[in-house]
């Protein structure tokens, strides 16, 4: 009996030890291209987000997690989708291109966008964030 319970242990090691890694690996990976988009969308928009939202700024809040919550569901979409790691870090890259490129669309139809959001107007930053969602979503369902 307890040859058997140490097969089956082993046999269960074997099964869950490359699930387990590749939850880590694609959870931390997430999490570090998360935070490397946060930092860059950060820098590429003209006003200072958390400096916004810790002022209290509505606008900057629906703007930054519009886009937050667009990246991830991109990246949620490839760690379901591929199998690959490196494709995973292939499309956290074409996210993060794709929320930049929609931003600076956004700003275009929006006049003095910059300045929309230090007023803290919240239909301007709802509209940005609604935007950058409605991409990430597009986005993660073309991966599929």
């Amino acid at each position: 009996m307890q040859d058997l319970i140490q097969v089956v242990g082993q046999e269960l090691n074997q099964l869950v030890t490359p699930f387990l890694l590749n939850y880590v690996l694609y959870l931390f990976g997430g999490v570090a291209f998360t935070f490397i988009f946060s930092v860059i969308y950060m820098w590429f928009t003209p006003y200072n987000e958390l400096a916004l939202i810790r002022a209290g700024h509505g606008a900057a809040t629906l703007s930054f997690a519009g886009a937050l919550i667009g990246f991830a569901l991109t990246l949620a979409a490839c760690a379901i989708y591929h199998t690959s790691f490196v494709a995973f870090m292939g499309w956290a890259l074409a996210a993060m291109i794709v929320q930049l490129i929609g931003y600076v669309v956004t700003s275009r139809l929006i006049p003095n966008l910059k300045q929309q959001m230090l007023d803290n107007n919240i239909a301007v930053g709802g509209f940005v964030g609604a935007v950058a969602l409605a991409l990430g979503i597009l986005n993660a369902g073309c991966l599929s």
